[in-house]
């Protein structure tokens, strides 16, 4: 199924997702740190020592975590979409994301269209069709 139409308020949750795709990055990175190395202020080092602890399945139980924790699903998730909509498209479309979601500066389109030597419309036309690769893949609408 190709979405040909999502609604505003989903086409402006993917385009926060554009903007915020470096920090989300950084922030799935950071829940995997902690989700393989936690850090407990209750840990006795000593516990295990005489037998008495089960270590149990460390391996396992990291990797369960990582597949388990909903935010980090779902950060994944997103992460995956757009990188999945970005390969997928011309090198056009990637100039219109570069510049205008991850540059750093909030460009208007006019901006956006002046730095790229394109018309407005155009720059427009191809942010839309990343945005609804992007919706499609994740099944949103």
């Amino acid at each position: 199924m190709t979405v040909t139409n999502i609604k505003k308020a989903t086409f402006k949750h993917i385009e926060s997702e554009l903007y915020t795709y470096k920090d989300t990055l950084k922030e799935i990175r950071k829940l995997r740190q902690e989700i393989i190395n936690p850090y407990d202020d209750d840990v006795d080092e000593n516990v295990g020592s005489n037998g008495t602890s089960d270590p149990g399945r460390p391996t396992e139980r990291v990797a369960t975590r990582l597949l388990t924790h909903r935010t980090l699903r779902n950060l994944e998730e997103i992460i995956v979409a757009i990188d999945y909509a970005y390969d997928l498209v011309s090198e056009d479309h990637r100039k219109v994301i570069r510049t205008k979601y991850w540059s750093g500066k909030r460009l208007n389109w006019y901006d956006v269209s002046v730095q790229l030597n394109m018309h407005r419309n155009t720059a427009m036309k191809l942010r839309k069709e990343v945005i609804l690769l992007i919706a499609d893949k994740i099944g949103w609408r």
